[in-house]
């Protein structure tokens, strides 16, 4: 069995399917990616071949730009005609030709790589989706369907879609209770942190850096002042030294993956994208969340809904109001109760080893 694994976006959306294509390679079977050329060269570090195809996404801003408010109906256009539309029809061309070349018998899809399940309906081969949002109230058909059918038409389909496909989630069901049918997996298994644990992570995930005006500087300046240890990544894009000089308890990096950060925590100060509340609920910490854009409005307020989270308005935060929600979060142990339970249901969750034989019977 020959699986070709596809993602449409970045890294977020690349990260969700490692675990399982490691698993179906463990299992004997060859593995491919096929995704856009920026994530390539983080493809292949990880240890995989890479099939470019796709658009090459939207260029990063070259230096950073004023942090804009919230538009749900702005993301939902995006969504709808980026993914649905232009991504998903360059996509499609892209995701046929690499399986011209490496014939693969099964596509494991990222949950809006619209184009390659259209590629793989046309290529009569069965594929399966990794879901990738946190939460059931982003990626919603009514957004998405105008430019599926228009690019299901012009592929020969037709206009009804294919039955449900497998769909595979790392989130557990209390994140995603709209998805009752996926099969929920642990990603891996996490070290959880001790309730001596006296740092506090943070981190604006690896898109929206430069996108986040003086952010940094503000949630900076507000944790400092707590008497913790603060970790912070800043991504590839922006380079540590381009924040004023910390104090000694502030540590700045580009990057560091979570499961050497996150043992360490007691809580995560995040944007509330999908893989840094999915790392902090499976570790049991409680999050202050500033949204600004893609599904983080909806993965924030599932959170808050949850008990999990405390939400701060990432355009009219201040240092004390940060500070403030911090204080709340770490004083108030429902959070970190409420946190706690999700991780013990995450971490009684099938590995992604489980998932293999399901994807062996749809090619059987």
């Amino acid at each position: 069995m020959r699986v070709l694994f596809t993602f449409a976006g970045g890294s977020g959306h690349f990260e969700p399917l490692v675990p399982i294509a490691r698993a179906v390679r463990e299992a004997g079977h060859p593995v491919a990616f096929s995704g856009r050329p920026a994530v390539a060269g983080r493809v292949r570090e990880v240890g995989f071949a890479m099939f470019v195809s796709g658009p090459p996404g939207p260029e990063a801003p070259a230096t950073r730009t004023p942090l804009i408010e919230v538009d749900l109906e702005r993301e939902a256009r995006a969504l709808r005609d980026g993914f649905a539309d232009r991504i998903a029809r360059e996509r499609a061309t892209g995701v046929l030709e690499v399986c011209a070349a490496w014939r693969p018998d099964l596509l494991v899809c990222g949950e809006v790589d619209f184009g390659a399940m259209v590629a793989a309906e046309r290529a009569g081969l069965p594929f399966a989706t990794v879901l990738t949002t946190a939460t059931d109230t982003f990626v919603r058909p009514e957004v998405v369907a105008t430019p599926l059918l228009a690019l299901r038409a012009e592929h020969g389909l037709a206009p009804d879609s294919p039955p449900e496909a497998l769909a595979l989630s790392p989130f557990p069901h209390r994140l995603r209770p709209l998805a009752p049918n996926a099969l929920a997996f642990r990603t891996a298994p996490v070290q959880r942190p001790g309730t001596d644990a006296k740092t506090i992570y943070f981190t604006l995930g690896t898109i929206f850096n430069l996108e986040s005006g003086d952010l940094f500087e503000r949630v900076l300046a507000g944790l400092c002042e707590l008497p913790i240890d603060v970790v912070a990544t800043t991504g590839s894009n922006l380079d540590p030294a381009a924040l004023a000089p910390q104090p000694a308890n502030v540590r700045i990096e580009r990057y560091l993956p979570q499961a050497e950060v996150l043992p360490r925590c007691c809580a995560v100060v995040s944007h509330g994208g999908s893989g840094s509340i999915l790392g902090a609920l499976a570790h049991g910490l409680p999050s202050v969340l500033l949204p600004m854009g893609a599904d983080q409005p909806q993965n924030a307020a599932r959170c808050e809904e949850l008990g999990v989270a405390r939400v701060v308005h990432a355009v009219r935060a201040t240092p004390e109001t940060v500070r403030g929600a911090v204080a709340n979060v770490l004083s108030y142990p429902g959070y970190r109760a409420a946190a706690g339970h999700i991780a013990d249901e995450i971490a009684a969750l099938p590995g992604p080893e489980d998932t293999v034989p399901l994807l062996e019977q749809l090619t059987a």
